[in-house]
């Protein structure tokens, strides 16, 4: 299992992160981008929406670069990085979200699911542009090539989405091996159903798993209490 997800309260941040290349090369990535997170995050405060940007950002290029020197000690793990989404809670009632790579962030609110991310993958590039529908690009032999991640390239760049959040919402972050197998509609009814975060968690995980566990599956739940 070459995924990460963690949840700290304290020091304010939620995460995934889903692992790539080489002999346990992803595995290694994932966990250099938790370090990341977790030092830059070192201490609790309050940040301005600004301020959690650019913390969010920081982290990215923190992980960036920490996974760029490990390849370069480590010959073997060449190529190795990480897709991941990062999302923390600022003043004014408000979340910045990092996102790179194919795994995903959805916002649960009233009722409606909503997608807060866009792939960064070959298929979501072909769909956009036109040459490819959604229903092909499900069926893609090329849906698991990605066009961004973190460690891959010396410089990278971090789709960052900011948005006031309302009591009652739930944020998902999510591996590709939940959307790879189970589709928008069959996750809001697991979101709607009155239980405890980590029940709901347990059942994404479990119907993954039941549509064919493709791939290995990290969920991060969060809610926004009254």
């Amino acid at each position: 299992n070459q995924d990460v997800c963690a949840v700290d309260i304290d020091r304010g941040f939620f995460m995934v992160a889903d692992g790539m290349g080489g002999v346990a090369g992803g595995e290694v990535a994932s966990a250099l981008f938790l370090a990341a997170v977790t030092e830059t995050f070192a201490t609790p405060q309050e940040l301005t929406l600004e301020e959690g940007k650019e913390q969010v950002r920081a982290a990215f290029l923190l992980a960036n670069a920490k996974i760029q020197a490990h390849a370069a000690a480590t010959p073997a793990h060449k190529g190795l990085g990480c897709t991941a989404e990062l999302l923390i809670l600022c003043q004014g009632h408000h979340i910045v979200l990092g996102h790179v790579g194919d795994s995903r962030t959805y916002c649960f609110r009233q009722g409606q699911i909503n997608k807060l991310t866009v792939d960064h993958s070959l298929v979501q590039e072909q769909v956009d542009r036109g040459m490819l529908s959604w229903e092909q690009a499900e069926r893609s032999n090329l849906r698991n090539v990605l066009t961004r991640a973190v460690g891959i390239d010396p410089q990278i760049t971090v789709d960052i989405v900011c948005r006031q959040f309302q009591p009652g919402d739930i944020y998902l972050l999510a591996t590709d091996g939940l959307h790879g197998m189970v589709d928008d509609w069959e996750i809001l009814p697991i979101l709607c159903y009155d239980a405890p975060l980590s029940f709901k968690a347990d059942i994404l995980i479990n119907i993954a798993n039941d549509a064919g566990g493709g791939d290995n599956t990290s969920v991060t739940l969060v809610e926004i209490l009254p």
